[in-house]
């Protein structure tokens, strides 16, 4: 797809959504309609509705054999009638499961032409986007070998190692090879070291998820001396031993700049760090990561960094499929929609409703019914037909005659200890009541994950919590208010559904909320913990709840006091 895009093409994609979606299911079955999978339900038709009569609704489990097969040496017209060139390896910190889709260039394709259209909008809503500088933090994940000898990689190493990346790469304060190297200490380093001496270009900050941006804030306290130094002598760390890495960063370090030095440390060692994005980088508009769903619990945080700077999530995308882009970037986080591009697969909606549970009803991307709730169902070039995504959104409006959604929650229960069903969208609630407590007594969250904890009885609700002081005491020493913290628990608690509340009060059959306050850069343990076992930085989303047993001992060996409720929740 050509990058020349403008805003005529969203113009033409959203007003003929209907009849470029007919064209994309029939593209998609020509070519995969003789494939062992579809085969059994089509018989080499390509007829749309013995598509949607023949074609079961799937999960990834059910596909699952199938991608295996080719994965270990099966020939890939099992699924797809294009080629499979790769396989995207999901995160695995939604689900608690890494997960792995076969993918062909259509997909890279797709993401390129999303990303592109996505700087077109950014241009309309952002003066001088498009000529100042991204500080936009990239890393790539060692990509290995399937046994039939294709590469499995997370989707976005795969793209940036593609011959697609490149072209989108030119604005970005880092050179392209920075974001090549293996090491993420290494990479963050050179990353934050080219940024700050672009620092007078920056016009955007960001990564694509939150907590890797908050990572990278507390990267920078531990390491801005160093980084001063390296700007005042010239001269990179001795440490950077990735060569491509070190040269193409000495080329922009240039001669020694003292100047630079001396306003870094002077911004750097004042007792706060309020505004510390903005007051490195002064003409940053807005900061680019994701912060919808489970990402919103690090809204608070990077408000404080940034002097409350826009914060934009351009684009909904995933291992499966590009969906749509945020057609009003500037908007609050919790009024952000996005408008799926019609042309990327085809899309069907399940309908759900309030609680998550499906109802019978199946639909078009153009048949959806506004205020409604919906589960996607993809069929793409690369093997997925009617497969369910486990997305929860929520039609908000339209565009011409395509759709706008916002994202709600994954579609699973989180958290439950008894019979009650707490999502995601249930502790985010209850976590922002409790965020504004901590503010008004002058902390800031910097990391969230809680678990189910049924050692216990009656079981209850753990909540680990890292907090840190909007002024440092000089002492590194968090003075933690028993008050305060006791007062997050109850409120908390009050935040959560009614059947909760009942069988926390009435029956007594679910225990006092505990909140767990762990120490300064336990999640970024937690995180390392996660990328040591194949999760890849540029992905990472800190859990919303943990399931590992051996990520629970890490967070427990970091706790610094615990909390409870003190009292039940009103019904």
């Amino acid at each position: 797809m050509s990058l020349g895009c403008d805003l005529s093409v969203l113009e033409e994609l959203t007003s003929n959504a209907k009849q470029i979606q007919d064209d994309v299911l029939t593209k998609i079955l020509k070519a995969n309609a003789n494939t062992e999978y579809l085969s059994r339900f089509l018989e080499g038709s390509s007829d749309k509705e013995l598509f949607k009569k023949n074609v079961p609704v799937v999960s990834y489990e059910d596909v699952k054999p199938y991608i295996d097969r080719v994965a270990n040496g099966e020939p890939s017209d099992i699924i797809s009638g294009e080629p499979i060139t790769t396989f995207n390896r999901s995160s695995g910190t939604s689900s608690g499961n890494q997960k792995i889709y076969p993918t062909n260039n259509i997909y890279f394709e797709n993401l390129l032409f999303g990303y592109a259209l996505s700087s077109v909008v950014m241009s309309k809503h952002v003066d001088g986007y498009k000529q100042g500088k991204m500080m936009i933090f990239r890393f790539t994940h060692k990509i290995s070998p399937t046994p039939c000898g294709l590469p499995i990689a997370p989707a976005l190493t795969s793209f940036t190692k593609s011959k697609y990346y490149s072209t989108m790469a030119k604005n970005n304060t880092s050179p392209y090879e920075v974001a090549l190297c293996p090491d993420p200490k290494q990479s963050m380093y050179c990353q934050l070291l080219c940024g700050l001496v672009h620092r007078d270009e920056v016009v955007s900050v960001g990564t694509t998820f939150p907590s890797v941006l908050v990572q990278i804030v507390h990267f920078l306290e531990n390491y801005w001396k160093e980084l001063s130094s390296n700007i005042r002598s010239g001269h990179v760390s001795d440490w950077i031993t990735d060569l491509s890495c070190r040269d193409s960063v000495s080329i922009i370090l240039g001669e020694p700049n003292a100047e630079l030095a001396d306003l870094i440390e002077k911004e750097c060692g004042q007792e706060s760090w309020q505004g510390i994005i903005k007051r490195l980088w002064p003409k940053t508009k807005c900061i680019e990561t994701i912060v919808t769903g489970t990402m919103s619990q690090h809204i608070p945080a990077l408000d404080y960094y940034s002097n409350k700077l826009p914060l934009v999530s351009k684009v909904y995308a995933s291992s499966e499929v590009f969906y749509g882009l945020n057609l009003n970037p500037l908007s609050k986080p919790q009024h952000v929609s996005y408008t799926f591009l019609p042309n990327m697969s085809y899309f069907e909606f399940i309908r759900v409703d309030a609680d998550g549970e499906d109802t019978s009803e199946i639909v078009d991307l153009v048949d959806v019914t506004l205020g409604y709730y919906y589960e996607p169902l993809v069929t793409n070039y690369s093997g997925l037909h009617r497969c369910r995504v486990g997305d929860v959104l929520q039609v908000t409006g339209f565009y011409n005659n395509t759709p706008q959604f916002r994202f709600v929650r994954r579609n699973n229960t989180v958290l439950c200890v008894d019979v009650e069903p707490t999502t995601e969208e249930d502790i985010l609630k209850a976590l922002a009541r409790a965020t504004v407590v901590l503010e008004s007594s002058d902390f800031i969250l910097t990391g969230f994950t809680c678990y189910g904890d049924i050692s216990t009885v009656p079981g209850h609700y753990v909540f680990y919590l890292e907090v840190k002081a909007k002024v440092n005491n000089g002492t590194n020493v968090l003075q933690l208010d028993n008050k305060v913290l006791v007062e997050c628990c109850c409120i908390m608690e009050e935040s959560l559904s009614s059947l909760y509340r009942r069988l926390r009060g009435d029956e007594g059959s679910i225990g006092a909320l505990e909140i767990r306050v762990v120490q300064q850069g336990t999640f970024d343990s937690l995180m390392e913990f996660f990328l040591s076992r194949g999760s890849s930085i540029s992905q990472y989303k800190t859990p919303i709840c943990i399931k590992s047993t051996e990520a629970l001992k890490l967070l427990e060996d970091k706790v610094l006091a615990r909390f409870f409720s003190d009292r039940s929740p009103t019904l």
